[in-house]
């Protein structure tokens, strides 16, 4: 298992997480309504929002899945918010990365995970929008539109104002 990545900016980046004030706040409907309509529209059991502290990855909204937090060294979406774009696994078993990491070989069985990174007014990766199914699969051009376009909607509320700070 290749652990997450800390991204060369993380001092950063953290700071300006912790500036939206959002980290182990509750489940918000606006945020929820988005991760539903996801996991919904993509027909996957597991959907988040996503979002990476230090040293864990925490869900500020989920569906699927029961936990709200996992150790960030072990996370797909750790992976993801080095990426430029939408980063997209589609078999974790075939793949040397993820192969034998635990949440793959063992609960919730990740096999296949499409991560949209969240950026925060300033530009810093705060997490993903993502999208997990216990089966392998694809996500064609249309697919990855969608997941963007609803990335963008999650960036729109994250940037609108805390009200609920």
């Amino acid at each position: 298992m290749l652990a997450a990545p800390i991204p060369a900016n993380d001092k950063e980046r953290l700071a300006a997480l912790r500036a939206l004030l959002i980290l182990d706040t509750p489940p918000e409907e606006r945020y929820d309504r988005i991760v539903r309509f996801a996991a919904e529209e993509f027909g996957v059991p597991i959907a988040l929002l996503s979002v990476i502290d230090e040293n864990r990855q925490w869900f500020k909204a989920r569906v699927g899945l029961d936990v709200c937090e996992t150790q960030r060294d072990i996370s797909f979406c750790g992976h993801a918010i080095v990426q430029p774009d939408i980063f997209v696994i589609e078999d974790a078993r075939q793949d040397p990365r993820f192969a034998d990491n635990p949440i793959v070989t063992g609960e919730p069985r990740v096999i296949f995970y499409a991560g949209a990174p969240l950026l925060e007014p300033s530009g810093h990766a705060i997490g993903t929008l993502c999208l997990i199914d216990h089966e392998p699969r694809t996500l064609d051009a249309t697919e990855l539109a969608i997941l963007a376009s609803l990335r963008d909607l999650l960036q729109e509320e994250l940037s609108g104002g805390n009200e609920h700070a």
